[in-house]
C-alpha cells in the first residue's frame, strides 16, 4: 500500500545551485494545487536538526525564480552521516507532521534522504548540483547558469591575454568532475583543456604546445583546468619559467555558483520540482529525479547511487582536434 502524504518538507543542501530556487517555487506550488501542506527546511539537514522549520505557502515562493542561490538555505551537516542523527531528523520530520521530503543537492544529499527513507519518511531527490556529476542524469539544475557564467568570463580573459600576448590558465569549478571544463573548452576555444578523468600530468606536452603555437604567430594561449587538478597558480609559474611567456592564472571560483539562472535552469528545474511533488502525492519514496534521453525521468535512489558517469568520448576526442 503507497503510504497517504498530508504534508512535505523540502530542503536544499550540499553546495547551492542556480534554478534551486525554481525546483522550491514549483515544488511547492505543484503540493499545495494537490491538497497537500508544504513546509520549507532551513539550512538543509543542519537545518533539520535544528527544527529550523516554517510554513510555505505559495505566496512564499512569489519572486524567486530569478534569483540565484537558494531560499531555503544550506549547510553541510557531519551530523547527519550518523546513525543517530538520522534517527533524529526521521523524529523531528514525524514531530511536524513531515512525511515527505524533497532533498535538492547531489550525491551526498541523496545519501541523507536515502537514509530518511530507510527510516520511514518518503523522500525524493532532485539534482542540484553545478557540476553535472550525477550519473543518473544528463543535466543537473545549475550546471547550464555556470558554464554560461564561466565562457563569458573566460572571454574577457582571452580578450585581455591577447592583448599582452599571455598564456592563460583559468581554472574552472567541478569538484573531480570535468564537464564544465570540457564545456567551456570547447565553447571558448582554448588551446588545452585539462579535465580530472583524462589528464595524464604530462606539462611537457603542454609547454611544447604552447611553443609551437607561439612559433605559428598565435598570440595568446588558452588553457581550461578542472578544479579537480587545480594547483593553477603553480602550473603557470613552472609554465612561465620553461616556455618565457608570461602565464597567469585565473581560478573563477565561486562566481560560478551565483547568478541569475537561464532559462533552461529555470525550466528543467521547475518541470523536476512539480514532479517530485507528484512522486510524493502518489505515495512513492526512495526516489530521485533525472533528464535522460530527453525525458524527465525517476530512479530507485540505490539504482541511481550505483550508476557511473564517464566524459564523452566523442565530446572529448572534438575537443582535442579542435583545439589544435
Amino acid at each position: 500500500m503507497a503510504k497517504e502524504i498530508k504534508t512535505i518538507g523540502i530542503l536544499t543542501s550540499g553546495g547551492d545551485a542556480p534554478g534551486m530556487n525554481a525546483a522550491i517555487r514549483a515544488t511547492v506550488r505543484k503540493a499545495i494545487n494537490d491538497g497537500l501542506k508544504v513546509k520549507g527546511i532551513l539550512r538543509g539537514y543542519q537545518g533539520l536538526l535544528n527544527e529550523e522549520i516554517i510554513d510555505m505557502e505559495k505566496r512564499s515562493v512569489s519572486d524567486i525564480i530569478q534569483r540565484g542561490g537558494t531560499i531555503l538555505g544550506t549547510a553541510r551537516c557531519a551530523d547527519f552521516r550518523t546513525k543517530e542523527g538520522q534517527q533524529k531528523g526521521a523524529d523531528i520530520c514525524r514531530k511536524h507532521g513531515i512525511d515527505g521530503i524533497v532533498v535538492i543537492g547531489g550525491d551526498g544529499s541523496y545519501r541523507g534522504a536515502q537514509a530518511l527513507a530507510r527510516e520511514g519518511i518518503n523522500t525524493v531527490g532532485l539534482p542540484g548540483t553545478i557540476d553535472l556529476d550525477i550519473a543518473c542524469t544528463d543535466y543537473t539544475i545549475g550546471f547550464d547558469t555556470a558554464i554560461n557564467t564561466a565562457m563569458e568570463a573566460i572571454d574577457k580573459v582571452r580578450d585581455t591575454s591577447s592583448s599582452h600576448e599571455r598564456c592563460s590558465i583559468i581554472e574552472v569549478m567541478g569538484r573531480n568532475a570535468g564537464y564544465i571544463a570540457l564545456w567551456c573548452g570547447i565553447a571558448n576555444g582554448a588551446e588545452d583543456i585539462l579535465l580530472p578523468e583524462k589528464y595524464d600530468y604530462d606539462e611537457q606536452k603542454l609547454i611544447d604546445n604552447i611553443i609551437k603555437n607561439r612559433k605559428h604567430g598565435k598570440k595568446h594561449h588558452i588553457i581550461i583546468n578542472a578544479e579537480g587538478i587545480g594547483h593553477s597558480t603553480s602550473m603557470a609559474k613552472r609554465i612561465e619559467a620553461a616556455t618565457g611567456v608570461e602565464t597567469r592564472a585565473t581560478i573563477l571560483g565561486y562566481m560560478q555558483r551565483g547568478g541569475s539562472p537561464t532559462c533552461k535552469d529555470r525550466y528543467y528545474a521547475s518541470i523536476m520540482g512539480a514532479y517530485a511533488a507528484d512522486i510524493l502525492a502518489s505515495g512513492k519514496s526512495n526516489r530521485v529525479v533525472g533528464y535522460s534521453h530527453g525525458e524527465f525521468v525517476d530512479y530507485d535512489i540505490e539504482e541511481a547511487l550505483a550508476m557511473e558517469k564517464e566524459i564523452p568520448e566523442y565530446a572529448f576526442q572534438v575537443s582535442q582536434v579542435l583545439s589544435r
